[in-house]
C-alpha cells in the first residue's frame, strides 16, 4: 500500500513539473522575443512595433490558465512580459511626435488595455505630417488674395513668396552670390535691340550686415519718367551695408529701351506696365515682364515703383495702393507724411501682379515726365529714408511737419471746350466744391469758359497749360471720405463695371483713382 502512494505521488510531482516547465519555457520564449524587438527600435518604424507585438501580449493572460494554487509562485515570471511593451510605446513615439508625446502616457500607465495606443498612434502621427506638410508648403502657406488676411504689420511679410531671413546669410539674385555687408551692380538682360545685341540695365544690391527684409526700389518702367531714377540714386548714395539691416535691390531703369529714346513706350509702342507678370512666349513687352517679374520681383518682400504724371501733366508726390489690402495698408504708413491715394490698379500693372503674389507693392507718383523737378525729388528722398527707417533697415530718421493724408477716392475734372488751358491752383491746394480751377480760352472766338472744382479735396494731380480738347482730364481731385464708404463704393463700382477705362465712367460719380497712363486710352 505504501509502495502504490509513493508511486502516485511521484506521477503527481512529474506532471506538475512538466507543466510548469512549458509555462517556464514559454516566459524565457517572449523574454527574449521582447529584447529582440526592443534592439530593433528603428525611428522611421515606430508605430509597427506597437501595434503588431500588442495583440498576443493581451490575448495572454496569466492567471487564467493557472488556476491551481501551486502555481502563483510561477505565473509572476510573465509580468515583466507585460510591463515591457507600455514602456517600448512612449520610446517609440517620441521620434516623430513631439507636439503629441504626452498623449500616450494615460495608456502607459494604465497597462491593462494594450491596444488604445495603438490606434491613436496612426492618426496622430498623420495629422501632424499632414500640418507639417500644410506649414512648409509655399503653395499652401501663400495667399494672392491678401484682403482675407489680418494683423499685418509693416515688418511682418509673412505672404510674402520667400521668407524674410533670420539669420545672416549670403543672398543669392540672378545667379550671383551678394555676401553681407556688400554692395554689387548685377546687370539684368531686359532685351534685344534691332541689331541683335544684348541689351543691359544695372542691379544695385546693397546687403546689410544684418538679417531683414528685402526692399526693391524700381523706376523708368515708362522711358520718360525720369525723377524716380534720380531719387534711387540719391537713397543708394545715402546707404552703408554695414549700418543696415536687410538688403535693398534697385532697378533705376527698367525700360531701358525707351529711357534711350526718350520714349514713354518701348520700340513696338507697347506700354510695359500693362504686361506683368508677362509670358516667356509672348509679345517684346510679354517677355521683358517676364524676366523681370521671375528674376528679380519674386524675391522682394516689399517694392515701390516710382512713376510721374503722363502726357503732359504733373503728380503731387503721391504713394498709390489698393487699401483694401491690409499688407499694402501698413506698408503705406511708412512713408511719413506723403499723401496716400487708393487706387486697385489696372491689370498688367507692375505692383498688382506684385501683390496678388503677397508682396506688398506700391506707386510713388513724382512730379511730371521728361523733367527733373528737385523739390519734388526731394520729397520722395525724404520719404524713402522714412520707410527704411520704419521697416527697421536704417537707424536714419527724417522728420515732417504736418501729418499724412490718406484719400479713398478721387475725381477727374475735364475740359468741356477745346481751346488753351490755363490753370489757376497749384499741386497740392485744398479746393472747396465749386471753386475756379482754372479756364479754356478759345482764341478764334476770344471766349473764356472756366473749369470749377465739383467736389471738395485736394489737388493730388493737374496738366500743364497747353492746348487741349473737349474731355481732357485737366485736374485730378483728391476726395477725403470715409475709409469704409468709399471702399465699399469702390467695390460696388468695380462689381458692376469691371474693366471700364476711367474716361468712360460716369462724370458725376466719385471712384477709385485711375493711374494717368488709364486716363486718356
Amino acid at each position: 500500500m505504501l509502495k502504490v502512494w509513493r508511486f502516485m505521488v511521484s506521477a503527481r510531482l512529474v506532471g506538475m513539473l512538466e507543466y510548469t516547465g512549458r509555462w517556464v519555457l514559454l516566459a524565457l520564449g517572449l523574454i527574449g522575443l521582447s529584447g529582440l524587438a526592443s534592439a530593433q527600435d528603428f525611428p522611421i518604424e515606430p508605430v509597427p512595433a506597437v501595434t503588431k507585438p500588442a495583440p498576443p501580449v493581451a490575448e495572454e493572460k496569466v492567471p487564467e490558465p493557472a488556476p491551481s494554487k501551486p502555481a502563483p509562485a510561477k505565473p509572476k515570471a510573465p509580468g515583466p512580459v507585460t510591463r515591457a511593451v507600455p514602456v517600448k510605446g512612449p520610446s517609440v513615439d517620441k521620434t516623430p511626435v513631439v507636439d503629441k508625446a504626452p498623449t500616450p502616457v494615460p495608456a502607459a500607465a494604465g497597462a491593462t488595455p494594450p491596444t488604445d495606443p495603438a490606434p491613436s498612434a496612426e492618426p496622430v502621427l498623420s495629422d501632424i505630417v499632414r500640418g507639417d506638410a500644410v506649414a512648409t508648403d509655399p503653395a499652401a502657406t501663400s495667399t494672392p488674395n491678401l484682403a482675407g488676411t489680418t494683423n499685418l504689420a509693416v515688418p511682418n511679410f509673412r505672404d510674402a513668396l520667400e521668407d524674410v531671413p533670420t539669420e545672416l546669410l549670403p543672398m543669392q539674385l540672378m545667379g550671383e552670390w551678394i555676401q553681407p555687408n556688400s554692395r554689387r551692380e548685377l546687370r539684368w538682360a531686359s532685351s534685344q535691340s534691332f541689331d541683335g545685341a544684348t541689351v543691359t540695365t544695372p542691379v544695385v544690391v546693397f546687403h546689410g550686415n544684418k538679417p531683414g527684409p528685402r526692399l526693391c526700389l524700381t523706376a523708368a518702367i515708362h522711358g520718360d519718367e525720369i525723377n524716380g531714377i534720380e531719387i534711387i540714386r540719391r537713397v543708394l548714395n545715402d546707404l552703408r551695408p554695414a549700418e543696415m539691416s536687410g538688403s535693398v535691390i534697385a532697378v533705376p531703369i527698367v525700360n531701358y529701351l525707351g529711357y534711350a529714346r526718350g520714349s514713354r513706350y518701348l520700340p513696338d509702342r507697347r506700354d510695359l506696365n500693362r504686361y506683368f507678370p508677362g509670358s516667356r512666349s509672348g509679345s517684346s513687352a510679354s517677355r521683358i515682364a517676364h524676366s523681370f517679374f521671375h528674376d528679380i520681383a519674386k524675391h522682394c518682400h516689399a517694392l515701390v515703383d516710382f512713376h510721374t504724371g503722363s502726357f503732359d501733366r504733373s503728380n503731387l508726390p503721391q504713394v498709390r495702393g489698393d487699401l483694401r489690402v491690409p499688407a499694402v495698408l501698413e506698408f503705406t504708413r511708412g512713408f511719413g507724411a506723403t499723401a496716400v491715394l487708393h487706387s486697385p490698379g489696372s491689370r498688367g500693372m507692375l505692383r498688382r501682379a506684385v501683390s496678388e503674389v503677397g508682396i506688398p507693392a506700391v506707386t510713388f507718383e513724382v512730379g511730371s515726365p521728361m523733367r527733373l523737378e528737385p523739390g519734388e525729388i526731394d520729397v520722395g528722398v525724404q520719404a524713402m529714408h522714412t520707410l527704411l527707417h520704419k521697416l527697421g533697415m536704417t537707424r536714419s530718421f527724417r522728420m515732417w511737419s504736418e501729418p499724412q493724408a490718406t484719400f479713398y477716392a478721387a475725381k477727374w475734372v475735364r475740359a468741356d471746350a477745346g481751346g488753351m488751358l490755363f490753370t489757376t491752383v497749384k499741386l497740392g491746394d485744398r479746393v472747396r466744391e465749386g471753386q475756379r480751377l482754372g479756364k479754356v480760352v478759345d482764341p478764334l472766338a476770344n471766349t473764356e469758359r472756366a473749369i470749377l472744382s465739383p467736389v471738395r479735396g485736394r489737388v493730388l494731380g493737374m496738366a500743364l497749360n497747353q492746348i487741349v480738347l473737349p474731355g481732357f482730364a485737366a485736374f485730378h481731385l483728391g476726395v477725403e471720405a470715409d475709409e469704409q464708404t468709399m471702399i465699399e463704393s469702390a467695390e460696388d463700382i468695380e462689381a458692376a463695371s469691371p474693366g471700364v477705362d476711367d474716361e468712360d465712367a460716369d462724370e458725376s460719380r466719385i471712384e477709385p483713382a485711375q493711374d494717368d497712363e488709364d486716363v486718356e486710352r
